[in-house]
């Protein structure tokens, strides 16, 4: 197949594209800036501008772009990046999907479980109502953006994903791992919220899942099967690691240092995958501990 991917040279984006390309899948990336070579496809999300002529041919899209959630402090200046670059983005290549004479046949769009709000202890799946707060407002905006590309006829799943596990990138790779292999790791805030993870293989497998699975559209839950409360990730990440979790986070400092992040980060969020299951993905590391000791393998990446 011809895949074009967005957020191609981030954590997921790459690991994709390395998973794909063995396997004779022409890999074409939309990038920022102009074009460099046959597989680049030039686009400006913030301008609603994307060079269509270069996505004639695509079998599929996967879009993954949108400012990191975790990568600053939240201020009203990144939280409108935050929600920008990712309505506008996918506002922009859905419409230049939709009106391609031969559109895709499926655009993988990526989104959050944070569409679900602060669920407590309660266990949701994809049939749930949206919750309530920034990130699931996002979300909502989000997923409405890629309308246009489902009205063209394109098959369009919403992949809600998780907390992706993984010691190359993201929040795991960047944050946890070496706070933790430094015996400075322990629980945020009270540790009874839910974190619902995904390791970064299940995620790579999930997305080609979703690529190939024709009659799978709509939102799709990437969450491991079994959510873990942020007191059991500690423990795993302790036991792994074979390093002490002794210090811990008091809700009020992570405000203090996080600004409106925080809420996000002591929110519980019990995401089931059961679309996903249903239709037959099987994971490789669907518990927390075997999805950390993917993470902290020395050949993780």
């Amino acid at each position: 197949m011809r895949i074009a991917i967005t957020g191609s040279s981030g954590l997921i984006g790459s690991a994709l594209a390395r998973s794909l390309r063995p396997e004779g899948h022409e890999i074409v990336r939309l990038v920022r800036r102009p074009a460099a070579s046959g597989d680049e496809v030039t686009w400006n999300p913030a301008r609603g501008h994307v060079d269509a002529a270069g996505l004639a041919g695509v079998d599929a899209v996967v879009h993954l772009a949108g400012a990191g959630v975790g990568d600053r402090r939240w201020t009203a200046a990144y939280k409108r990046e935050i929600r920008d670059s990712r309505v506008l983005g996918t506002r922009a290549l859905a419409g230049a999907l939709a009106a391609l004479e031969t559109p895709p046949r499926v655009l993988v769009c990526a989104s959050g479980i944070s569409y679900y709000g602060d669920t407590g202890t309660r266990a949701v799946d994809e049939s749930a109502p949206p919750g309530t707060g920034f990130l699931a407002d996002v979300c909502r905006e989000w997923e409405a953006a890629a309308e246009p590309a489902r009205r063209a006829g394109v098959r369009t799943v919403h992949a809600r994903t998780g907390m992706v596990v993984s010691g190359a990138g993201g929040a795991w790779g960047r944050r946890l791992l070496p706070l933790f292999r430094a015996g400075l790791g322990g629980r945020l805030g009270d540790g009874r919220q839910f974190w619902s993870f995904i390791a970064l293989h299940d995620h790579i497998a999930a997305l080609r899942h979703l690529l190939a699975a024709d009659g799978l559209d709509g939102p799709v839950n990437l969450t491991a099967p079994e959510p873990a409360t942020n007191r059991e990730v500690t423990a795993a990440l302790g036991r792994v690691l074979r390093r002490p979790t002794l210090a811990t986070a008091p809700a009020p400092a992570l405000r203090l240092v996080l600004g409106d992040f925080a809420q996000e980060v002591l929110a519980s969020t019990r995401v089931l995958p059961r679309r996903l299951l249903e239709s037959g993905f099987a994971f490789a590391f669907p518990r927390i501990e075997d999805a950390v000791r993917a993470a902290a393998s020395p050949t993780a990446r």
